[in-house]
């Protein structure tokens, strides 16, 4: 098959891209670049790869079997040309995009994607920590309507893979700022920050894959600030090291809350379906309530600072 020249270039640009890793670990160990790597929190992150790697190969016939199927009974035939190719890679990004935005949404399919965000570290190691249960969560078949309208899947996995390898450079902190015509069309480590951050602020933000029109135009985007440096990692850190627990720590967690006495059915899904810090009595720690209480202490202070300023005009004078 031709086509199959262009997964061995993309299979030796993965190879080389991880090469890169122990390459920025050393240069921020000596202060070349920003940047910090922890060698448990690296360890880890390797440790969850061979995880991921196991089970989406196991898995993987889910996905599969799916997009064949589609593809068996599609509308068109779209021939696997380059230009082709672009007009896939623009619409696999896209349906990344509300992957994305539905991963962070929805508490069933945080539990799969936390793992990426649980590192209290941005580095290029970063991009090893990946899920275990993709597969399982269900979202992959977000894929499916690309085969049925007629695209090969070979083409469908092409463009997904190239939109993978695109994401790993911006997982890093050495660069600051792109041109801004490159920030304002595409993705970057500043959108990717942002991205990874707790900061009320940037929470559930950039979520595009390759292309940040997306968030500009459904309303996702926010930009980093250099007033506000993020803080990486989850609202609630693990804590650990452990694998185990990092890949599968917000399951047992949904497991705990559908146990709770006395819930109702549509208080039970809540806890399923509903977004992560979502809670039944109304002691929410969704990013709506996180950010409002953000910005209404972020008042506050402006006022008291206000304030102050005119007591000490007024003392002055």
């Amino acid at each position: 098959m031709p086509e199959s020249i262009y997964f061995q270039w993309a299979a030796l640009a993965q190879l080389l891209l991880l090469l890169t890793i122990p390459l920025e670990a050393w240069l921020a160990a000596r202060g070349r670049i920003k940047g910090e790597y922890e060698l448990r929190d690296t360890l880890a992150n390797i440790t969850v790869s061979i995880g991921s790697i196991f089970f989406w190969g196991t898995l993987s016939w889910l996905y599969v079997g799916a997009v064949m199927y589609a593809y068996a009974h599609r509308l068109y035939d779209v021939p696997f040309t380059w230009w082709s190719f672009l007009i896939a890679f623009v619409l696999d990004d896209l349906r990344y995009y509300w992957f994305h935005r539905i991963s962070h949404r929805s508490r069933w399919f945080w539990a799969s994607h936390v793992v990426h965000h649980s590192s209290q570290h941005f580095n290029l190691s970063t991009n090893l920590r990946q899920s275990w249960t993709s597969e399982f969560s269900g979202l992959t078949l977000l894929n499916v309507p690309l085969a049925f309208l007629g695209f090969n899947p070979g083409l469908v996995a092409l463009a997904f893979t190239v939109n993978l390898i695109y994401q790993f450079w911006i997982h890093i902190e050495a660069v600051d700022r792109m041109p801004r015509w490159f920030e304002w069309l595409l993705n970057t480590p500043s959108h990717h920050r942002v991205h990874h951050a707790s900061n009320p602020r940037y929470l559930d933000a950039n979520y595009a894959g390759v292309f940040m029109i997306w968030d500009r135009l459904f309303g996702s985007f926010v930009a980093e600030r250099d007033d506000e440096p993020p803080r990486y990692g989850i609202v609630h850190n693990l804590g650990t090291f452990n694998p185990l627990r990092i890949a599968l720590h917000e399951y047992v967690a949904i497991g705990r809350d559908l146990l709770r006495p006395r819930l109702s059915l549509a208080e039970r899904l809540g806890y399923f379906f509903g977004p992560p810090g979502w809670s039944h009595d109304g002691r929410h720690t969704t990013t709506a309530v996180l950010r409002a209480a953000d910005a209404s202490a972020q008042a506050r202070s402006a006022a008291s600072a206000r304030l102050d300023s005119g007591l000490s005009l007024t003392e002055c004078r």
